[in-house]
């Protein structure tokens, strides 16, 4: 059983940690940046910009609870010991 969770973790691990190439955006904001990119614009650059920046955040505060977390189970196992 250990060995299906430490297998889990890994491929989990693994899949968060390689990077990969992701630009998405709603209807409205793809059309505008190619009719941007198409007038000679750099709109397009910065929606994308913008995307990652904003996805960022959700997963900075799920780091964050987590570390608090770790940190409040070690004090607690710590005392226990």
């Amino acid at each position: 059983m250990k060995r299906t969770v430490y297998i889990f973790l890994f491929l989990l691990v693994t899949s968060l940690t390689i990077p990969s190439v992701v630009q998405a955006q709603c209807a409205m904001c793809t059309i505008n940046a190619e009719q941007g990119t198409k007038n000679g614009n750099t709109q397009g650059n910065g929606i994308n910009s913008g995307v990652l920046y904003l996805m960022a955040f959700p997963y900075a505060i799920i780091v964050g609870l987590g570390v608090l977390w770790y940190m409040k189970y070690r004090k607690k196992n710590l005392s226990h010991d």
